[in-house]
């Protein structure tokens, strides 16, 4: 039988951030990403992931064909105003988290940062795992023919994450059901579904 190992205590860096820290409630910890994707033509574009670790909730999915700091503090800005900051807010060393910028505006504001090793995504996995539920359920299965389209579909999908699938981790309930949620067409693809939900919107509107 191998040997318990003791408790390891939370990891602190030279710059007083923490690079283990379980979230604990809403708001406490939110992690953002980057996931890099292209159109049918072959253009690299790249998605911006925030996501609360606690809820699981997905809080934004920024999609440009570049996204740099500037583009970081705007989205984190916008939810700041909606949903107030967060305790944390963790990441890798990416240059558009470490630019000096956003180190300082998120320090005025009172948002501790922690960043993972360099190599090591293991300690943002709770991002890492959403990333990878991004990818599998709709990135590799659809064409994107435009910017444009890809914005619709990505943030259509995020919706339907966020008040509709189920996660394990939460009972089996999404992080942010809705009220009232439609129900979803027997069968057909997950795109389809997206289509259809996005065709009734516009009717609507």
């Amino acid at each position: 039988m191998p040997q318990r190992q003791p408790k390891r205590g939370r990891l602190w860096l030279n710059d007083g951030s923490c690079i283990r820290l379980r979230p604990e409630y809403p708001g406490h910890v939110w992690a953002y990403d980057f996931v890099e994707e292209r159109t049918h033509d072959g253009r690299k574009f790249r998605i911006l992931t925030i996501i609360d670790e606690a809820s699981r909730e997905c809080l934004a999915l920024v999609v440009s064909r570049q996204l740099r700091h500037e583009d970081v503090l705007a989205a984190l800005a916008d939810l700041f105003i909606e949903r107030g900051p967060p305790a944390h807010i963790r990441s890798d060393n990416g240059s558009e988290f470490i630019a000096t910028a956003v180190q300082t505006w998120l320090g005025q504001i009172g948002v501790k940062t922690l960043y993972i090793a360099p190599g090591s995504p293991w300690e943002n996995g709770y991002n890492e795992s959403f990333n990878g539920s991004l990818r599998d359920e709709l990135l590799n299965g659809e064409i994107f023919y435009s910017l444009a389209e890809a914005r619709v579909l990505i943030e259509a999908w995020r919706r339907h994450y966020n008040t509709v699938r189920p996660h394990s981790s939460l009972g089996y309930r999404p992080p942010a059901p809705e009220a009232v949620t439609p129900p979803l067409p027997a069968s057909g693809s997950a795109s389809l579904h997206l289509r259809t939900a996005m065709a009734a919107e516009t009717t609507m509107h």
